[in-house]
């Protein structure tokens, strides 16, 4: 077994980090909401199913196939402004019809997370019976939706002893860091994003000081399905498939990444999604892949029960402004 993991350590890590860095995307959208609203909105797996839908359009729409090189670059970026406009979007919608009538009311957290519940359960069947049939003209029996060839001309970059590095996941991995590092800088640099923090901190306060709340929860949402849009382009450029139930496992595993790296952290997310992606690639090489799952559960649990702030600890409420 430990010969196995020493003969697969690298492609595990390269694949780790690839797959941790969808993990880490999703995960900016849990622990933004929660750092702003304290609430674990589980319809964001949804949000990022929107996405990789728009993306999949996209590339029946273009008819993009074959693509590599730096043109695959681009196509990448087309993909990820389509689907973090659908994803933000959708997010926004969400946040408008979902969250915000029972925010107004003053209703308690309970009935906000079982509002996120049925709004996930309702978009996962609207896509199963209506729109993907529609869209699509496919039976609303059809499980999994690949794209009509494959699109992406995977190409060997450059190799870490006798493993090699595809471009798709080379990709995945810069796309999803840079993003992550953008969306810091613009929490920590901009008006807008002193104004998360500010809210997140202390929103009576935040009032008193000209914040406008709804305004800083839209943007909250709209920045957080984003970057599930973003993480959506990224997974349908390296997975080539999706269907209505895509977002459920990788939901958890990104709820999971957020936890492990401190919810409500920036920060953390990448830090967690990268762990977790390396945690569940070692722990297939191990046990074998199909323990992968249950090894990003056991992570989940075992951090809940053993340092539930998370490995970096610090939230949004209390980040130094």
């Amino acid at each position: 077994m430990f010969n196995d993991f020493l003969t697969q350590f690298w492609p595990a890590t390269v694949d780790g980090l690839s797959l941790g860095a969808i993990y880490a995307l999703l995960a900016l959208g849990y622990t933004m909401v929660y750092g702003v609203l304290r609430l674990i909105n589980f319809a964001h797996s949804e949000i990022f199913m929107i996405g990789t839908f728009a993306s999949l359009a996209v590339v029946n729409l273009f008819g993009f196939s074959g693509v590599g090189g730096f043109t695959l670059v681009g196509v990448v970026l087309v993909l990820a402004v389509a689907g973090g406009l659908a994803s933000g979007a959708s997010a926004v919608a969400l946040e408008f019809l979902a969250y915000r009538p029972l925010r107004r009311k003053g209703a308690s957290r309970l009935a906000a997370l079982i509002s996120a519940i049925g709004a996930s359960l309702f978009l996962q069947q609207l896509f199963a019976r209506v729109l993907i049939p529609w869209w699509f003209d496919v039976p609303k029996d059809k499980g999994a939706l690949p794209l009509q060839g494959h699109f992406v001309e995977r190409a060997d970059v450059f190799a870490i002893g006798d493993f090699v590095v595809r471009n798709d996941k080379l990709i995945v991995f810069l796309g999803a860091v840079i993003m992550m590092v953008a969306l810091d800088q613009f929490v920590n640099r901009t008006k807008l994003g002193r104004g998360i923090r500010a809210t997140a901190q202390d929103p009576e306060t935040s009032v008193l000081m000209g914040v406008n709340i709804d305004r800083i929860v839209t943007a909250t949402f709209a920045i957080g399905g984003a970057m599930a849009g973003v993480a959506a382009a990224l997974y349908m450029m390296r997975f080539e498939e999706t269907d209505y139930f895509v977002g459920f496992l990788l939901g958890i595993k990104a709820f999971t990444a957020a936890v492990l790296g401190g919810i409500g952290n920036l920060r953390g997310a990448l830090v967690g999604g990268m762990v977790l992606g390396l945690i569940e690639m070692y722990g297939s090489v191990l046990l074998g892949t199909e323990w992968q799952h249950v090894v990003a559960f056991t992570v989940l649990v075992l951090v809940l029960m053993f340092r539930p702030t998370g490995i970096l600890g610090e939230s949004l409420q209390q980040a130094r402004v």
